[in-house]
């Protein structure tokens, strides 16, 4: 078709009719389509996701940022939901902390999750990487372990409410037979406890993560190196000391950054487990957020700390890129 409708007008072009507006020899008129280099092409496929994440994410946090400087009848007051939101005893109770048993606010607990979560679960994570290197069998003891990440951390919220019930608990069952019945109750039905068995129950949740990321870059590290370390006479801490540890650092790196990422957003497991209390004993910076907007309806108090929590993110975010540069 397209060979005959050449020809006809290669004869006698219609009246009207401008060449060179579509393909050499069409009448369609070509699409208005930016000139791209045949490298640039592929920006093209790109833009959907873009423009999904400029509306669902980069609208969304403008929005937030902005509302977070003004004041309930939207008139600018600067700073003073940031300083309204550190004042507030639910954000930051350094009165009580640490001789008093919580609540010590919100952005304290954080930073307590932070500090025991953090080496909990990574380092059990790195142990039993270590331990299963070399075991048969040892892709089903990691998918057993890392059934902790597939469930709902709503489900992990549950079941962390049945593991410190003075009851049914595994935890209490075990003090019972160690014989501290003192310490047997439900842990998360106390201010002195809530916090911690939140932070405790939930490390089996997530050592299944730095589980699989450790075991995956154990299998990097070139046997060689410890067969000529045997040579030398090398014992197993010289190992793991000059060999392992470096060679798991670009693995490290990763763990760590997405590890505190996920303690400084956790939300569903305090929400599910404990709703923040006894006495906001166990609350978080996320929860803190999610009540301050929805059930206080107190939008610019809840895009603040919405607001102090992505700086924290971000801040962990630039120190784990340019760690992955270096790497």
């Amino acid at each position: 078709m397209s060979v005959v409708i050449r020809r006809g007008f290669a004869r006698k072009p219609p009246d009207g009719f401008k060449t060179g507006v579509g393909q050499r020899g069409s009448l369609l008129p070509r699409p208005f389509i930016p000139r791209l280099s045949p490298e640039q092409e592929p920006l093209w496929f790109a833009v959907p996701a873009l423009l999904l994440i400029f509306v669902a994410v980069v609208v969304p946090s403008v929005s937030t940022l902005l509302l977070a400087f003004q004041g309930p009848n939207h008139e600018f007051v600067g700073l003073a939901n940031f300083r309204d939101v550190l004042q507030d005893p639910e954000t930051l109770n350094l009165s009580r902390f640490p001789g008093h048993s919580p609540p010590w606010g919100a952005l304290v607990h954080n930073a307590l999750w932070i500090l025991i979560h953090l080496p909990a679960s990574v380092g059990l994570g790195l142990l039993l990487a270590l331990l299963f290197q070399d075991i048969p069998g040892n892709q089903i003891l990691r998918v057993f372990i890392y059934l902790g990440m597939i469930l709902p951390m709503v489900i992990g919220g549950v079941l962390i409410r049945f593991l410190f019930d003075e009851n049914a608990g595994i935890v209490n069952g075990a003090l019972e037979l160690l014989g501290r019945s003192d310490l047997v109750r439900t842990w998360t039905a106390y201010p002195e406890t809530a916090l911690f068995a939140l932070i405790l129950g939930s490390v089996w949740l997530w050592v299944g993560f730095p589980l699989v990321l450790f075991s995956s870059g154990l299998t990097t590290i070139p046997r060689e190196l410890y067969e000529a370390a045997d040579i030398d006479g090398a014992g197993t801490w010289a190992k793991f000391r000059h060999i392992t540890w470096p060679g798991l650092a670009p693995v490290t790196s990763v763990v760590v950054a997405m590890t505190v990422l996920w303690e400084l957003k956790i939300f569903d497991i305090v929400y599910v487990a404990t709703q923040g209390g006894p006495g906001n004993a166990s609350l978080v910076l996320a929860l803190e957020m999610y009540f301050a907007a929805f059930r206080a309806l107190d939008y610019p108090h809840a895009s603040a700390l919405a607001t102090i929590l992505a700086l924290l993110a971000l801040l962990v975010g630039i120190r784990f890129v340019r760690t992955a540069k270096n790497a």
